[in-house]
């Protein structure tokens, strides 16, 4: 069965240490992951090469949600994190990998994303659309730097 692939790249102003968080604390994943006209709810999420994470994405519109959740595969801090996605839906088959790569740069960090084995059933430029506002979303949460009154 054929599957898509995304790629994104994207700079960001805050410091790789600050991205790296927002993959791997639920309150931030919950935040910033949905695109637009959705909410998330993180119902598990371990952090460490073999652990998993559970999710779903609610349509606030219609009401409809999709659970997910898979495995962390590698976790390099600060650098790397590669992880897997799985729908609950049988309409939705296969096994999705994320590789997401941080790079410190002169104004931030640089910000690559690799995602393979989008189901056949979802359109390749909805996922990409989909990640481009989740990634707006993420930049609106790590770029800024408020400091502690």
């Amino acid at each position: 069965m054929p599957t898509g692939t995304v790629q994104l790249h994207r700079v960001l102003t805050a410091p790789p240490e600050r991205v790296y968080r927002a993959f791997l604390e639920p309150d931030a994943v919950a935040r910033w992951l949905p695109p637009h006209g959705y909410t998330c709810q993180v119902h598990h999420l371990e952090p460490r090469v073999g652990g998993t994470h559970r999710m779903s994405f609610r349509n606030f519109g219609t009401g409809h949600v999709d659970h997910f959740g898979g495995e962390y595969l590698e976790l390099v801090p600060h650098e790397r994190i590669r992880y897997t996605d799985r729908f609950d839906d049988p309409g939705l088959p296969g096994e999705i990998t994320v590789t997401v790569t941080l790079r410190p740069v002169a104004c931030g960090t640089e910000l690559r994303i690799v995602q393979e084995g989008i189901p056949e059933v979802i359109p390749v430029e909805m996922c990409y659309l989909g990640w481009q506002e989740s990634l707006e979303q993420l930049a609106r949460l790590v770029n800024p730097g408020i400091p502690d009154a």
